[in-house]
This record gives C-alpha cells, sequence and structure tokens, in this order.
C-alpha cells in the first residue's frame, strides 16, 4: 500500500516537472523543473529496485548534466521579450498535436495487454542471484559493448558538432601568438631593478611592461615606396 502511493506521488511529480520544462517561460525554471524530475525519476527507479540506475541518474544527470545546462542558460544572452513573442502565434498548432499525441497514447495504453508467458521472453533475462549492477555490467560491457561504443562515438560527434555549429570569432577578443611569446627573450619585457634594503621604491619609479614600438603607417609606406632610393 505505501510503495503504491509513493509510486503515484513521484510519477505524479515527475509528469508536472516534466510539463513545466516545456512550458516554462524562463529557461532557468525550466532547468530547475528537469532537476525535479530527475529526482522523481530516480525515486521510482528505487521503487523498482533499479538502485544502480537511481543513483546513477542522480550523480550524472543532476550532479553533472543539468548544472552544466543550467550555468550554460544563465550565461547565455536571450531575450525574453522575443522568446515570448513566438508562444502564442504557435500555440494553437502545438496545442493540437499534443491532443493528437494524446489521444495516441491513451488508445496504446488502453489496449495494453501483457502476454501469458512474456517474462520467458525477455531481451536479457534475469538472474535473481547476481545482483543488479553486475547484471547492468554484463550487459553493457560484455553482451553489446560495441553498440555501446559506438553509441558514444555518436555522442562525441554530436558534442564536437554542437561545438563547431556555436563557435564564433569575435573580433573584440584576444588571441594568444604562441609563437611570439615563446620567441621573445626576457629583456624585452623585464627590467632588472636594484632596490635598497629598507629603502623601498619612490613612487615616480613605477615601471609599465614593455610595449613593442609600432611603425606609423606613413612611416612604414614611405619605406616601402621609396626603399630603391636609399
Amino acid at each position: 500500500m505505501i510503495a503504491t502511493l509513493a509510486f503515484y506521488l513521484f510519477a505524479g511529480i515527475l509528469l508536472v516537472s516534466a510539463a513545466m520544462v516545456v512550458s516554462a517561460r524562463n529557461p532557468v525554471h525550466a532547468v530547475l523543473f528537469l532537476i525535479l524530475s530527475f529526482f522523481n525519476a530516480a525515486a521510482l527507479f528505487l521503487l523498482a529496485g533499479a538502485e544502480f540506475l537511481a543513483m546513477i541518474l542522480v550523480i550524472v544527470y543532476v550532479g553533472a548534466v543539468a548544472v552544466l545546462f543550467l550555468f550554460v542558460v544563465m550565461m547565455l544572452d536571450i531575450n525574453f521579450t522575443q522568446l515570448r513573442e513566438g508562444f502564442q502565434r504557435y500555440l494553437p498548432v502545438g496545442a493540437t498535436i499534443g491532443v493528437v499525441l494524446l489521444a495516441e497514447l491513451v488508445i496504446v495504453f488502453g489496449g495494453w495487454r501483457i502476454a501469458p508467458g512474456s517474462d520467458a521472453h525477455r531481451f536479457a533475462p534475469i538472474d535473481v542471484a547476481v545482483e543488479n549492477t553486475r547484471q547492468i555490467g554484463n550487459i553493457l560491457y560484455t553482451d553489446y559493448i560495441l553498440l555501446f561504443q559506438a553509441s558514444g562515438l555518436i555522442l562525441l560527434v554530436a558534442m564536437i558538432g554542437a561545438i563547431v555549429l556555436t563557435l564564433r570569432d569575435r573580433k573584440t577578443s584576444l588571441h594568444q601568438v604562441v609563437s611570439k611569446q615563446v620567441a621573445r627573450m626576457p629583456a624585452d619585457t623585464l627590467v632588472m631593478v636594484d632596490v635598497i634594503r629598507g629603502a623601498g621604491v619612490p613612487a615616480d619609479h613605477y615601471l609599465r611592461p614593455k610595449v613593442a614600438p609600432v611603425a606609423a603607417p606613413e612611416a612604414a609606406h614611405d619605406s616601402h615606396g621609396h626603399g630603391g632610393h636609399h
């Protein structure tokens, strides 16, 4: 009885938080609702006896992925006024698609029946004598290791593609020239000063970093244009 009540409680909160993820106008609030949905999904895994998946969901998704989403969303320069303008425009289309999908889910789950003897046709039979974590490890890293590695490569390609698409070279940003930094000599940037003990450095003796002299455009043009006359 208590397990049933806990299931409906966590499942209800999970559905509400998942709906708020896609309906919240503030992206920060959407990420916070996503974290709440992860916690409730982990609780459902605990009720189902999959404690390893529950801990992985909390540690990996809540502790890393969702927090990373939150930091990225907070650092983005999002125009909330422009974001709200398109909501009312596409609301009828979105509501129609949502009603159709809901009707399809009701039809599917309404006619769902568990066939007798379906436990014998499981994709991965469950061994009661082996703990949950060991069974997951055997399936992922022994039976289907190639598929697991292929999925990791697909995620890597997706990550690289997202970085390439969002990378912007700003003209105002500073760039390092490693060759110049390695080739410069200590005398180009450092000045050795002999300071008397206890006397300190006078206020008018503060030294500024050395800056390489830059030739004026007129002088450079003149030197190139009349180089043959010298």
